[in-house]
């Protein structure tokens, strides 16, 4: 008889802790919102090798291939970018949820299309969610799991910025910010067009690895050659900060129309040229010139981007910089 009651107690425990343990499992898996409402974040066993976004009829592919990502299987991703699309969509977490009322003034009424992500290991897809970016929150975005459920903001913790910046299908967003990237032996010649000055300008030229300094109209002597050799150099790396891809077409169109500051103009030995072109950025309510950064443009493309002056500075040069004092 005390067997069969130390035994039914012993049943007893058993179910009690098998219950509290499927609680356990339950509260720790559960989302304050459903999960098949609220699950953004991606983890992946190892890591995340393909990002697909679509919107508009478009795709872009982010796919790993050995150490580098490739951007729609042509050019090298920017490691950055990747860098901060995988901290979004390993990190991200809801901020806050969105009204009926919200998601109607901000996303319906504006005719806002959302892109449609999907994060990949490998084969194996980890998540997928819409995207709708707005200038409505801090954080660049409502987001959806799909179209039926409830949308959110979302965020990164400990990341204050717009992450939405993150969902673009432009594909200059993702190839390296690189402006020059030569060897000196690439180089056969840089012309500088001081256009504020152009007593100012000047023109180096290489041939058989020997240099030439001239001004517009004749060669000059007396430079250091050290110096020409330096700041042929210095077109190892140029970069810019970003693309100045949401800038309106009018003011694009405005500064564009208006007097650089100069063109620095670079043949390649194989006879290929590529002009940059500067422009002083100007704030709009003051007037005054911004003292870090410029407009710059190439010959390549329509598309404005800003260039920090510490980047470009040692392209900036008079032609009194080539001769010692």
């Amino acid at each position: 008889m005390k067997l069969d009651k130390l035994v039914l107690r012993n049943i007893s425990l058993t179910v009690l802790l098998v219950v509290v343990l499927i609680i356990v499992i339950l509260l720790r898996t559960r989302t304050p919102f459903g999960r098949e409402n609220s699950a953004f974040a991606s983890t992946p066993q190892n890591e995340i090798t393909r990002i697909e976004l679509t919107g508009k009829g478009e795709k872009l592919l982010l796919e790993k291939n050995g150490n580098k990502w490739m951007v729609n299987g042509r050019n090298e991703a920017r490691r950055s970018g990747i860098t901060f699309m995988e901290m979004i969509l390993t990190g991200i977490k809801i901020k806050s949820p969105v009204s009926a009322d919200l998601f109607e003034a901000a996303i319906i009424k504006n005719n806002v299309s959302p892109l449609k992500v999907r994060v990949y290991e490998n084969n194996k897809l980890l998540n997928s969610f819409l995207v709708y970016k707005t200038g409505t929150n801090l954080y660049g975005n409502i987001m959806k799991i799909s179209e039926k459920s409830k949308p959110f903001i979302v965020h990164v913790p400990g990341f204050e910025g717009d992450i939405g910046a993150g969902f673009t299908m432009n594909e200059l967003f993702w190839v390296p910010y690189t402006i020059f990237n030569l060897l000196p032996s690439e180089i056969s010649s840089v012309t500088y067009d001081d256009l504020s000055d152009p007593a100012l300008s000047f023109v180096i030229k290489r041939r058989d690895n020997v240099f030439s300094l001239a001004d517009l109209n004749a060669n000059l002597s007396g430079w250091d050659t050290s110096r020409i050799k330096r700041y042929i150099s210095y077109f190892g790396f140029i970069p810019f900060e970003s693309w100045a891809l949401d800038l309106a077409e009018e003011k694009c169109e405005k500064i564009k129309s208006g007097i650089p500051v100069c063109r620095i103009s670079v043949v390649k030995s194989d006879g290929s040229e590529k002009v940059l072109t500067l422009w002083n950025m100007m704030n709009d309510e003051t007037g005054e010139k911004d003292s870090d950064r410029l407009w710059g443009k190439t010959g390549e493309r329509e598309e404005l981007f800003i260039v920090q002056y510490f980047d470009i500075d040692p392209l900036l040069k008079k032609r009194s910089y080539f001769f010692t004092e």
